[in-house]
């Protein structure tokens, strides 16, 4: 199986989630970089990818409550635009990140962590969420490769 980077963009992290040759995910990271400072971002997502060998990007798209996309999911689209210029051959597929937060944050508190921990570690498990999200409707056929 192709492996997959999952990837929850915000404003001054990056967090991070692979999925290996077998299809599991594993949370790999939250890359905290100075707000607004997205080429730092992109530039260590790149050599990630390089050292992974991984040329399937799953990034999420934080659409509004009205599903409409805002000023957010602009800037995660040039986020990507950016990337490809430099690493043409990907290929990126946007997920709806609607609740990934809620979600990573409930499994957060499940595990016992508090408040402090979860906040240092929130996007890399959203990250995952979206990852695991894509791969069930990969899986599910609802996602074409």
């Amino acid at each position: 199986m192709e492996k997959y980077i999952g990837l929850d963009l915000g404003t001054k992290s990056l967090g991070i989630a692979i999925s290996d040759s077998l299809g599991i995910i594993h949370p790999r990271e939250n890359y905290n970089f100075e707000k607004g400072n997205y080429k730092k971002a992109r530039n260590h997502l790149i050599d990630l990818l390089e050292i992974e060998n991984i040329k399937n990007v799953v990034i999420g798209l934080p659409k509004q409550l009205d599903l409409q996309e805002g000023e957010r999911c602009q800037s995660v689209r040039r986020f990507i635009d950016d990337l490809l210029k430099e690493k043409p051959n990907l290929n990126v597929f946007y997920c709806d990140e609607s609740y990934t937060t809620i979600e990573a944050r409930e499994r957060l508190r499940e595990e016992g962590l508090k408040e402090d921990k979860i906040k240092k570690i929130i996007d890399m498990m959203s990250a995952v969420v979206i990852l695991e999200d894509f791969m069930r409707s990969l899986k599910n056929g609802t996602i074409k490769r």
